[in-house]
């Protein structure tokens, strides 16, 4: 008797990462939460994950977004993340994705206009700003985690480059940020096997050293996430901008500049008094794609000090489709995968 079953996805981009969003084909997760949901995943059912960023299913450079029932009432979808590096907690491009996919799917019905739409990340509540018109999700502006500085002016020797200094930063993950101009880095598009390589090297040899705990979450894996911060620069609308590059170890340079690494730079900036709440800062990726974050105000996360900001960018929709997966596949690692897809 042939083993198969079917998942039905949603594919998204924006900024040029894609994000799938899988809408039906998976059992109920275990758990009230979202974050109980996806540590239940992590720990018992990472073959979805496995499936759907390797190939022949996908790249280990795409996202995907579980959609689950939300354990806060306010929440009116929950989402779980897995990305190549495992589980985040929260990501500002995987959010506007699953946002933009949710209305313009009917999901959560879209009103027109600007909507309010609360979904449910494993970090908290993302609360959503939806631009629409015409059926089309223009634009999100999504705020997300407060971000912290965990510590400041860290120096790690690095393998073939060298003492590398950077600041740790949590905005839905830990991010070392990095001056790039420190290495030479101008963060151009023919750059980008020169920042996965340094990048790499970078998380092998800081990982050993650096905190997995969040205050209030716990323990949340090593080191995930470089971010490569550019010069700053007015631009031609009088919005600051900066080149900047995010690194997903292992072996990724996403095609956006991302919301959390966004979010990071924002709250470091604001530390340094180069910010004040209602500045923003446009961040722009190698591949010239680009998201803005608003700073809002100070706030605290169990007593250190943070930084409120958003995120905005927009997403775009790909393809609908249903993929047949064959458990008995030797390409396919059945064990932890079977119980997760729906007869």
């Amino acid at each position: 008797m042939r083993r198969e079953r079917s998942v039905e996805l949603i594919d998204t981009q924006s900024g040029g990462d894609v994000s799938r969003i899988v809408t039906a084909g998976i059992e109920p997760i275990p758990g009230t939460t979202a974050l109980e949901k996806a540590r239940y995943l992590q720990r018992e059912g990472d073959g979805l994950r496995r499936l759907l960023l390797s190939e022949p299913y996908g790249d280990p450079a795409m996202s995907v977004d579980l959609i689950v029932e939300p354990g806060h009432p306010e929440a009116q979808a929950g989402y779980i993340i897995m990305e190549a590096m495992g589980y985040p907690m929260y990501s500002g491009s995987n959010t506007i994705c699953t946002a933009t996919a949710l209305l313009e799917s009917g999901m959560i019905p879209m009103t027109g206009g600007t909507q309010q739409v609360v979904l449910e990340s494993p970090a908290g509540l993302a609360r959503v700003t939806a631009e629409c018109a015409d059926g089309r999700v223009e634009s999100i502006t999504t705020k997300g985690e407060p971000a912290f500085v965990a510590d400041r002016d860290l120096r790690i020797e690095v393998p073939e480059y060298g003492p590398v200094r950077f600041d740790l930063v949590w905005s839905g993950a830990y991010y070392a940020l990095v001056r790039a101009d420190e290495h030479g880095f101008a963060i151009t598009a023919e750059e980008q096997i020169a920042l996965t390589a340094f990048g790499d090297a970078f998380v092998r040899a800081a990982r050993p050293g650096l905190r997995q705990e969040h205050p209030s979450l716990g323990d949340v894996g090593p080191l995930p996430f470089v971010h490569f911060a550019g010069p700053i620069r007015r631009g031609d609308d009088g919005i600051d901008e900066s080149p900047s590059a995010t690194y997903v170890h292992p072996g990724v340079i996403c095609r956006s500049p991302t919301g959390t690494g966004t979010s990071a730079r924002l709250a470091l900036m604001a530390e340094d008094g180069e910010l004040a709440p209602g500045d923003a800062l446009r961040t722009i990726s190698p591949r010239g794609s680009s998201f803005v974050g608003t700073l809002l105000g100070p706030t605290q996360v169990e007593g250190l000090s943070a930084w409120d900001s958003t995120t905005t960018g927009a997403a775009r929709l790909m393809a609908h489709s249903r993929i047949t997966v064959d458990l008995d596949d030797p390409l396919v690692d059945a064990s932890d995968l079977e119980p997760l897809l729906r007869q």
